[in-house]
């Protein structure tokens, strides 16, 4: 069944309840469950740099060899602070976190730019306070215990978590759920209403019975509505009146 734009917009102003009724109760649930059901994810995060060689007899050095070599240290410490020989130590001093190495490995992202010496620890938790005190005890755990793994002592912590006073979370995003929410309905109840303009199969036109029939349409009647019923009582209440006037009038 081939459809005009003209036909397009007259399903759409006839179902257009459908379309508003759709897209209310989307975006009421969306609201509902941002608000009262979806726990909010803090994040936080702490810096470090790979910046240090020493030699065995303590004195620093620093030149394009040392950058080179700390840089490509980075992958290495990177893999090295997500294994238990780090996290299971953290879990062990920090009781009060309720986790285990393998709840603080699944909260923690480590990344570094290409050609920096700089790593950035992540942690996501729903709790701000929990995310800060995980984050900057695992860069003081990988800080103390790179020495003893690695034999050189070369990391610093850049930049410690703070706790703020009412931080934002970065999920749920209310409004670009709710952006989500309208398009999605949009396109659903769009969709449901030409799937159920498309399976139903009653006339409600000329058009349609030229097109099931294969002839022209030679009469059409008129709907008729109530006032069109009680105007016509009144005319012939009023016409049957005055045939009974008449009459006992000529009687």
């Amino acid at each position: 069944m081939e459809l005009e734009l003209k036909e397009v917009l007259q399903i759409v102003k006839r179902k257009l309840w459908i379309i508003i009724s759709v897209v209310l109760i989307a975006c009421l649930a969306t609201a509902i469950f941002n608000i009262y059901f979806a726990k909010p994810i803090y994040s936080t995060s702490t810096k470090l740099i790979v910046n240090k060689s020493s030699d065995s007899s303590n004195t620093e050095k620093l030149d394009l060899g040392s950058l080179n070599a700390n840089i490509q240290l980075i992958n290495t410490y990177k893999e090295i602070l997500k294994t238990p020989a780090i996290l299971d130590k953290v879990a062990a001093d920090h009781p009060e976190f309720n986790l285990s190495s393998e709840g603080i490995n699944s909260r923690i992202t480590v990344t570094s730019k290409e050609q920096s010496q700089v790593m950035t620890i992540g942690v996501q938790d729903t709790s701000h306070t929990r995310a800060v005190g995980i984050v900057n005890a695992v860069a003081e755990v990988f800080k103390q215990e790179i020495p003893r793994i690695m034999k050189v002592d070369n990391v610093t912590i850049l930049s410690e978590a703070k706790v703020v006073q009412n931080p934002s979370p970065i999920s749920p995003n209310i409004k670009l759920n709710m952006v989500i929410a309208v398009i999605a309905s949009l396109l659903i109840s769009t969709g449901l209403i030409f799937l159920l303009e498309y399976l139903d199969d009653s006339i409600k036109s000329e058009k349609d019975i030229e097109l099931a029939l294969g002839v022209p349409t030679l009469a059409m009647i008129r709907k008729i509505k109530k006032k069109d019923l009680k105007g016509r009582h009144k005319a012939s209440y009023q016409r049957v009146a005055g045939e009974k006037t008449y009459a006992s009038s000529n009687g």
